[in-house]
């Protein structure tokens, strides 16, 4: 156990959880179970900081696993400038609730943020944030899928899933690594992507970290910079206390 975990529930009418590559077509189908990077989104919708790097634990499924598809109409630019409409399938995830648990840890490649490691500070201000139902818009995988975010006991209630022992999903996306987030010389400088081999037990999706995944970097990528000096780290005064 971590000495700042938020537990929080999270639910909306739609989910879209998806591997980034099965969307060029512009056909959309969701996994059946949430993917990391979707519930790491979610936290940093709650509550984010470049000083802190959010761990998503573990996942439970509260409703039973339904899928809609509906037929939307895209817009399509040609190479001569003008437009026309696509007719796409998206396969959908039905009214999802999900409690989750997560920590965060000191983003380590920020040794210029040091001064803002504290962790009491942070970890009172995400409990705030998760109360009143998040920052900014929370959605589900995809934009059009808004979500509600509230607190929560991790475990509590009934699910769905709480008395089957597992369900195995075989190899899935778990998210992607960028380089303000790395964890090893391979990452440094890299985007890289991770996958792993998916299971839910007893209704839990308990995630392994990004660095015990299947990965692969795929592309050289630079971070920003933030500091004292730099106008795009709002909020922190002297790296003090932080406005809500």
């Amino acid at each position: 156990m971590h000495p700042n975990i938020v537990e929080f529930q999270i639910s909306g009418d739609y989910a879209l959880f998806s591997d980034p590559i099965t969307r060029v077509g512009g056909e959309k189908f969701s996994y059946q179970i949430p993917t990391y990077e979707a519930m790491k989104g979610i936290m940093q919708s709650i509550y984010w900081k470049p000083t802190i790097i959010w761990i998503i634990d573990k996942v439970r499924v509260m409703n039973p696993i339904q899928t809609e598809t509906k037929g939307i109409r895209t817009l399509l630019y040609q190479s001569n400038g003008s437009k026309r409409t696509d007719l796409s399938y998206y396969t959908y995830l039905k009214d999802v609730k999900y409690q989750v648990q997560a920590h965060f840890i000191w983003n380590e490649n920020r040794p210029e943020l040091s001064l803002d490691r504290n962790e009491n500070k942070h970890h009172n201000i995400a409990k705030r944030m998760i109360e009143k139902g998040g920052r900014r818009d929370v959605f589900l995988g995809t934009r059009e899928c808004q979500a509600y975010v509230e607190s929560c006991t991790f475990g509590e209630g009934n699910g769905s899933y709480d008395n089957i022992p597992e369900i195995d999903y075989g190899v899935m996306y778990h998210g992607i690594t960028y380089a303000d987030e790395a964890y090893s010389e391979e990452t440094k400088g890299k985007m890289t992507v991770n996958l792993w081999h998916a299971a839910m037990k007893n209704g839990v999706i308990e995630f392994p970290l990004p660095q015990n995944t299947i990965h692969r970097p795929i592309k050289d990528m630079s971070m920003k910079e933030f500091g004292k000096d730099k106008k795009n780290f709002i909020g922190i005064d002297e790296f003090g206390e932080e406005e809500d």
